[in-house]
């Protein structure tokens, strides 16, 4: 397994008490993958450089995970097809 970083933007019309539930469906999709999350930080709201279609704010939510790095791809297209995700960044770390 290696070593990843998935930074995602949550959509800023979920509300405040739905966030970790919102967060744990990111951990179930991350273990869907085959990956286990290591450590998640909840950045909070912030404002966006620029919009993502009517949003000027998102929820940011980091996260360091071990997986495979065939999985990354099936990780990936999961994030693209759901809504309440505005956007994501997943990096490798290191060699």
């Amino acid at each position: 397994m290696h070593d990843y970083e998935l930074t995602v933007i949550l959509d800023p019309d979920i509300a405040e008490e739905d966030v970790p539930q919102a967060m744990e469906k990111l951990t179930a999709l991350v273990a869907k993958s085959g990956g286990e999350v290591k450590e998640t930080d909840h950045w909070g709201r912030r404002r966006l450089s620029y919009p993502i279609g009517r949003h000027a704010e998102g929820n940011y939510v980091m996260m360091r995970l071990g997986l495979e790095p065939d999985k990354a791809g099936e990780l990936t297209a999961n994030l693209n097809i759901t809504a309440e995700y505005l956007r994501h960044l997943l990096l490798k770390l290191g060699d």
